[in-house]
């Protein structure tokens, strides 16, 4: 006999989410059937998206999200208890499985890599970054980058992508430690967005000949100064809105059309889930590779306790991490 623990969503968010808007459920969970594994939870992610994602739910529902965990119970032959595996199971500590949602870890993947690195830089936000910054904005050597929320889950590895195909790379974040951090990654520029006098004049002196790519995270006022300094036919992979998701008023204005129209600037959103099958496997193995090579550094926000799951999405909407955001059971 299984019970399993989960947060549930008891309340539509209005503004920023409280501790009001969560509830923790227990439930029994029922016997496996042939095919089935019971999967324990070792690592669960809290990532932006699940503040927007999180109005298709219902009152009552499960929260959403990835977790690393462990087979503990198989009657599933390809999935023997002991085996790790990455599993779109929301926000509970147990859950059962078919098998058909779950992805083993690489075969490469070495003994002295952390697994959570599966739910970050070698999972969906290192995807993310890389699809973004490659396919979207299809950046090329001695391009110039800025990325906002640059010492985030996505933006951090982002810029480090650029430096490794020869760009030159500019990083906005939220507090001088992030800043610091940038510049740790090698990053070419990094600045504090909330301590700079003018984020425009900062922009200009960081690049005077302007931007080719700008990979954006934060949306909102900081994209209405960025596009109009992008170069001709420069491009921008808007990847998340992260400064407009809890606000209760309209957003503002968006960018003039005739800097989109006369730069010639092409704009275009994605969701990581885009990219499946053959594609998606050879941007982990680089991923992996990048980061046993030394090439990526990655950073681990992480949070102990299940119980602490409200609390740290809650951080993480207001910049507390620095990095992947990661919570262990």
């Amino acid at each position: 006999m299984v019970h399993a623990k989960s947060w549930t969503l008891k309340k539509h968010f209005e503004g920023s989410p409280t501790h009001s808007n969560f509830e923790l459920k227990t439930v029994e969970l029922p016997s496996l059937k042939n095919g089935e594994v019971l999967l324990e939870a070792l690592f669960l992610t809290v990532d932006p998206y699940m503040r927007v994602a999180a109005k298709r739910l219902k009152e009552g529902d499960m929260m959403m999200g990835q977790q690393v965990a462990r087979v503990v119970e198989s009657k599933n032959s390809a999935f023997p208890a002991g085996t790790v595996v990455v599993a779109f199971s929301g926000w509970t500590t147990h859950s059962i499985s078919d098998g058909k949602d779950l992805e083993k870890l690489p075969a490469e993947w070495p003994d002295t890599l952390p697994v959570s690195l599966a739910l970050g830089t070698v999972g969906m936000t290192g995807l993310t970054a890389y699809f973004g910054l490659l396919d979207i904005c299809g950046v090329k050597g001695g391009e110039t980058v800025i990325v906002n929320a640059a010492a985030g889950a996505v933006g951090s590895v982002v810029g480090q992508i650029a430096k490794l195909k020869g760009c030159k790379v500019i990083g906005a974040a939220g507090s001088d430690e992030k800043v610091a951090y940038l510049k740790k990654l090698g990053y070419d520029v990094a600045f504090n967005y909330k301590t700079v006098e003018s984020l425009e004049e900062t922009l200009k002196k960081a690049s005077p000949d302007g931007y080719d790519c700008y990979f954006d995270n934060v949306g909102g006022a900081f994209s209405n100064i960025v596009i109009p300094q992008m170069k001709k036919f420069g491009r921008i992979a808007v990847c998340g809105a992260i400064s407009t998701y809890n606000s209760t008023c309209p957003p503002p204005p968006g960018p003039p059309p005739e800097n989109i129209i006369y730069q010639q600037l092409r704009m275009e959103g994605f969701i990581v889930t885009r990219w499946q099958g053959e594609v998606r496997q050879k941007a982990l193995k680089d991923l992996l590779k990048w980061v046993i090579e030394g090439k990526i550094q990655y950073h681990e926000y992480i949070i102990e306790g299940f119980e602490n799951m409200p609390a740290t999405f809650m951080g993480m909407l207001k910049g507390d991490n620095l990095g992947k955001t990661i919570v262990k059971v």
